[in-house]
């Protein structure tokens, strides 16, 4: 089995694919199976190698991951059972998203401006930062990535992204031109610098940012509309909520506006994009009337 293992994942690998995390996970089954004396995957052993995980999420993505692996083994061998994917019944939860308004985005630029700096550029960098994932939706890891080269006439090139992806990500001129004017303020740097660095040129850590966003959202006076604060991330997903937000009409022009917006994002599964259209009352409530008119139109033709 171990053979096959690493052929199914020298393969996904090869399309992009990290399966670090898949590897640890398959071979531990190998190693289970190969206990029982047995060389293909059999759905009881299967299921009780992914019991052992110890939460139900755990379970669920363990057998899951077993069942990626036969789905592509058993084109070669149909000796392999395929386990039902969703026997522990696990199922995936999502943290609604606080969904910033216009206005809680220009009181947080405010607050990042009124930071306090030992004559560096601390407020202009988290300003620029936070105006910069607010027009872009970038992830914040994406962001703090980025290096003066990839700053290019044409847009961001965003290069080995989540999904191990490259893309070029367009800016509109107000925000080209944002970015511009704070690079044209730091010291001369060469193309290997980061865009966004501490006071001693070091790259910017995630964990100094998130940090800093926190006190920022409590300085700007934006109050959770869940049970927990709104998030660094939440910028992300309101930018994504906004752009549903202005999709045209029609079902052909909406569903490339959909396509559209799931490359920009960099989802390597337009699902994933499909997932926003229900993050918010308010989308839900367009694709309701939405849903509710064709309805009727269909009714009356």
């Amino acid at each position: 089995m171990l053979k096959a293992i690493e052929t199914y994942l020298t393969l996904r690998r090869a399309t992009g694919f990290a399966m670090q995390n898949a590897e640890c996970l398959l071979k531990s089954f190998a190693a289970f199976a190969a206990e029982r004396g047995q060389t293909h995957v059999h759905t009881q052993t299967a299921i009780d190698w992914a019991a052992i995980g110890p939460s139900v999420a755990q379970r669920d993505a363990r057998l899951k991951a077993v069942c990626r692996f036969v789905r592509h083994v058993r084109v070669e061998d149909a000796r392999h059972e395929l386990p039902p994917a969703n026997h522990f019944g696990a199922r995936k939860t999502r943290r609604p998203p606080h969904i910033y308004s216009a206005t809680e985005i220009n009181r947080l630029n405010k607050a990042a401006l009124r930071l306090r700096s030992k004559g560096g550029l601390r407020s202009l960098t988290y300003a620029t930062l936070i105006a910069l994932l607010s027009a872009t939706g970038l992830r914040i890891s994406e962001a703090l990535k980025l290096t003066v080269a990839d700053v290019t006439s044409d847009g961001l090139l965003i290069r080995e992204t989540k999904f191990r992806k490259t893309r070029l990500v367009p800016l509109h001129d107000t925000a080209a031109t944002g970015l511009k004017r704070y690079l044209a303020r730091q010291r001369s740097r060469s193309d290997d610098d980061p865009v966004f660095s501490d006071e001693r040129g070091r790259p910017l850590r995630y964990i100094a940012v998130r940090d800093t966003f926190n006190r920022l959202v409590s300085t700007a006076g934006i109050r959770p509309t869940a049970a927990r604060r709104p998030r660094l991330h939440d910028l992300r997903h309101t930018f994504a909520v906004r752009a549903l937000q202005g999709s045209p009409t029609g079902r052909g022009r909406c569903g490339a506006h959909m396509a559209a917006l799931a490359t920009y994002m960099g989802h390597v599964n337009i699902y994933a994009t499909y997932w926003y259209l229900e993050s918010t009352a308010d989308l839900m409530r367009d694709v309701a009337a939405a849903g509710e008119e064709f309805i009727c139109d269909g009714r009356q033709s």
